[in-house]
């Protein structure tokens, strides 16, 4: 399949993505976490805090911090149990699933992702490690400097000399492709994004400075976290520094040397170490392979800027409705991280306010957000945005929405009650929308980033979705409503009902939002 009509499938054709046969084996699934062996060990503090204050400013990070930092935001948090009904023609049985939840929302509760930091702290060796989060440890993989290394990995975009962690957010392929086959490349950008978005979240509020690099030598960094691109892969690398100015940013990737992946693997020797992940029969995933490889950039020659006029532009003749300005809203993060869920069938309609749309809509767009893809004085208009279908919302006709961030206001788009038009574009409709006042999609380019960034932008552009999805989850639930992402609905439909399929925009993800019941379910807190 070549990797056009491979991206097409992802988001208009997805039952073509996966064999029309393909049945999941859920005695051989992997873990949801890595598991390396014989390895030194740092182990974290497991007093973590009910809440997270901000740092002082002068105090030197410690490794205390760092774990907590770790644990908010890829932590091991919460132990659930489910029963779920199977109905086969021969008779029903129940089946109970247990999972291990964090505090990001992810796919099946999969968690395809792992972490990875370069540590400069006074309390610990310098040098790579990986977050064991079965454990809440770190795992030291190779000690010693690497700020030049990295530095010249990152095109020399990004200071590290005064950056006391790089955090590098990773996918390993198969923690989630042995469910969902192809469709698992689509969730886990998504994936990477929420738990890029948690780490800003966790970082902005502790009081430490963060920037996004998406552009990078792959295999270089690979090479030094000693991993396999056939196997996993770095998406993001995200520096962290107490000094905002050190996180800086160079507007020119080709000043000075080009440098390459080749002449960087060759500084350091090849890392060996040995991991598990519970899998005795690990089946072959040639799209993804070969769509990772096409994404790699192999010098800082293919390091760009993205210019304005790639974001998405809304109609200016559309009736506009202007929302109320609120006060800034403030909430205790570590508090609504452990309040947060996804209702699903648990929704229930109820009106909501015209501030507390306007306070959701506002405050996801708020979170500070640098990253290397834009100049020096960010981007005012967000690569991503989001478009709605409202129903029940105080002082708001029934309708589809345009939410216009600059003017903040509502463009209506068209006029009419859409829950059914909505709820029959589900492909599996575990949720009732019905029963949701709110139906939230983020929109972005439908030719995902490909003319700027080749290949490589259709995961940025799915983890730029992923941020904004899980600010706005957190928001939702600090404002007492639930929201649940969603990839099993129809693309087309929506592009259809919001007029977006011609201006070259899709949907990318759903998120139902909306008060909700409790739920019966056994589970308990993963905090000492």
């Amino acid at each position: 399949m070549e990797l056009e009509t491979f991206v097409h499938h992802l988001h208009f054709d997805t039952e073509k993505v996966a064999p029309p046969d393909w049945q999941v084996d859920w005695e051989d699934a992997p873990l949801p976490y890595k598991l390396y062996r014989g390895l030194p060990e740092i182990p974290l503090s497991a007093d973590v805090p009910l809440t997270l204050k901000r740092r002082e400013a002068k105090a030197e990070p410690s490794l205390q911090e760092l774990g907590h930092f770790l644990w908010y935001v890829y932590g091991l948090t919460q132990y659930a149990q489910s029963a779920l009904i199977e109905d086969n023609k021969e008779k029903a049985a129940v089946r109970y699933a247990q999972l291990l939840r964090r505090f990001v929302p992810s796919g099946g509760a999969l968690y395809p992702n792992e972490i990875y930091v370069y540590v400069k702290l006074e309390d610990a060796p310098m040098g790579i490690y990986h977050y064991d989060a079965a454990h809440h440890r770190l795992l030291l993989l190779r000690e010693g400097n690497y700020d030049s290394y990295l530095s010249r990995s990152l095109g020399n975009s990004c200071d590290l000399s005064d950056c006391f962690c790089t955090v590098f957010v990773s996918t390993l392929f198969w923690k989630n492709f042995y469910k969902y086959n192809n469709f698992s490349y689509r969730l886990q950008g998504l994936d990477a994004g929420v738990l890029i978005g948690q780490s800003l979240e966790v970082a902005n509020t502790m009081g430490v400075s963060s920037r996004v690099c998406y552009q990078f030598l792959d295999r270089s960094i690979n090479h030094l976290l000693g991993l396999s691109s056939q196997d996993e892969s770095v998406y993001a690398v995200i520096p962290l520094s107490v000094n905002p100015s050190n996180i800086s940013v160079d507007d020119d990737y080709n000043r000075g040397e080009i440098v390459s992946d080749t002449e960087l693997c060759r500084e350091v020797p090849l890392l060996e170490h040995a991991s598990y992940n519970r899998s005795k029969r690990v089946i072959d995933y040639p799209m993804l392979r070969k769509f990772n490889e096409a994404s790699m950039f192999e010098t800082t020659e293919s390091f760009v800027k993205i210019k304005k006029d790639s974001s998405v532009k809304l109609s200016l003749d559309s009736e506009m409705l202007l929302l109320p300005f609120a006060e800034r809203f403030s909430y205790d993060l570590a508090s609504v991280c452990r309040e947060r869920r996804s209702p699903d069938m648990d929704f229930m309609i109820g009106e909501v306010s015209q501030t507390q749309l306007s306070t959701l809509l506002n405050e996801t767009f708020s979170l500070p957000y640098q990253n290397d893809l834009d100049d020096r004085h960010g981007n005012d208009e967000t690569r991503v945005s989001l478009y709605g279908s409202f129903y029940n919302v105080e002082g708001v006709p029934n309708g589809a929405y345009a939410y216009d961030k600059s003017a903040h206001a509502l463009r209506r788009i068209t006029q009419g009650d859409f829950r059914e038009f909505l709820q029959y574009g589900l492909t599996m409709p575990n949720v009732n929308l019905f029963q949701v006042p709110l139906c939230l999609h983020v929109v972005g380019d439908k030719e995902h980033l490909k003319k700027e960034l080749g290949y490589r932008g259709y995961r940025i552009q799915q983890m730029e979705a992923g941020i904004l999805v899980q600010r706005l989850l957190l928001v939702t639930c600090a404002l007492g409503m639930g929201g649940h992402p969603l990839l099993g609905f129809d693309a087309n439909q929506c592009d259809e009902l919001y007029g977006i399929d011609s201006k070259g925009k899709t949907s990318l993800i759903q998120i139902p939002v909306g008060p909700y019941r409790p739920r019966a379910w056994l589970k308990g807190r993963l905090l000492s």
